[in-house]
């Protein structure tokens, strides 16, 4: 067996997790700020170019490869593509709706079964009589998409997931060119499709560059998936998720949240953040997401929402006693 990459080389504390007066525990990552415009490296915690699997972080990049091979989705169809969403009825209609545009079925999807992400949206879903099903699934955005791509290029659809599918070439390259940063690894992401590797550094990079391409490069395929998110954030996570509150806060912002610990976003000058928590955990992710806007200046009228989205206290007797601390930003 091939010896696995690890991580956690160079890894460094980024929050606290403080009880009463003692750290209780210590989620350690990797963590990068660019600058707008050049994209110098402004605040770096742990190693940058540690190679990681971006996960859902990765999803606006897959956009913007099926955008450029012909995918003729815009607005909210196109934000679906990019979500993780919740499973609420607005998702599973858009979904719908995008394969019945193209000719197909819920039953076309090959992303893995699942309940609704959203815990009162399982519950309804269940309540009739429904279970786990690629449409439910969070990820069914993502592979609607895929399937329209594939009808748009004139490409098989019973083997889309394949690595080797044209689908999945398109995406790869399009991974490398944003993120400036060679395929090394590929594995299968929990959803079924085909996972590429990249760096904590050039995730940002990528992010940057979809966030600013509006400006930079109006009506491309980066512009129209960077238009799309910053429209409809709820398709893109959902009732009360950090990613759908943050972009409703700060103008322009692209973000996307990962699974195991992965964050990324960026603003329409190419300032950009990536971040991935070592143990995998989502409890740090929006004080880390808050601290890292933060750090990156954004201020004013998204100042209060963010400082409140980074609040996440810890209970005792189900009253806060403590609080998930970064180490970087004003609250370190």
């Amino acid at each position: 067996m091939t010896r696995a990459t690890d991580v956690s080389t160079d890894a460094v504390p980024l929050a606290r997790v403080v009880r009463g007066d003692l750290v209780e525990s210590v989620h350690s990552g990797h963590l990068v700020l660019l600058a707008g415009g050049g994209g110098d490296v402004t605040l770096a915690l742990g190693d940058p170019d540690a190679t990681i699997w971006a996960r859902s972080s990765l999803k606006p990049l897959q956009a913007v490869a099926m955008v450029d091979a012909g995918l003729p989705l815009a607005g909210g169809s196109l934000a679906l593509a990019c979500a993780s969403h919740s499973g609420e009825p607005a998702h599973l209609a858009g979904v719908a709706a995008v394969l019945q545009g193209v000719g197909l079925a819920p039953g076309d999807l090959r992303n893995t079964p699942a309940l609704p992400l959203d815990a009162g949206a399982a519950l309804a879903w269940q309540r009739d009589g429904r279970g786990a099903e690629s449409l439910s699934q969070n990820c069914s955005g993502k592979h609607a998409a895929m399937l329209a791509t594939c009808v748009a290029a004139g490409w098989s659809t019973a083997d889309y997931l394949e690595v080797d599918h044209p689908l999945q070439r398109t995406v790869r390259g399009t991974v490398e060119s944003l993120t400036g940063v060679p395929v090394e690894h590929v594995t299968v992401d929990g959803c079924g499709a085909p996972l590429f590797s990249t760096t904590v550094r050039g995730l940002a990079r990528a992010f940057a560059t979809i966030a600013a391409a509006p400006t930079a490069e109006p009506g491309g395929a980066a512009a129209r998936v960077a238009a799309a998110m910053a429209a409809h954030p709820e398709l893109v996570g959902g009732t009360g998720r950090d990613v759908t509150r943050v972009m409703r806060a700060v103008p322009g912002l692209v973000a996307k949240d990962g699974a195991d610990g992965v964050y990324a976003g960026g603003l329409p000058d190419g300032r950009a953040f990536a971040f991935k928590v070592l143990d995998g955990g989502d409890r740090p992710r929006p004080a880390l997401l808050a601290a890292a806007l933060a750090a990156a200046g954004v201020d004013g009228a998204a100042a209060e929402e963010l400082a409140a989205l980074g609040r996440t206290p810890v209970l005792g007797h189900g009253r806060p006693v403590g609080a998930v601390v970064p180490t970087f930003g004003p609250a370190a």
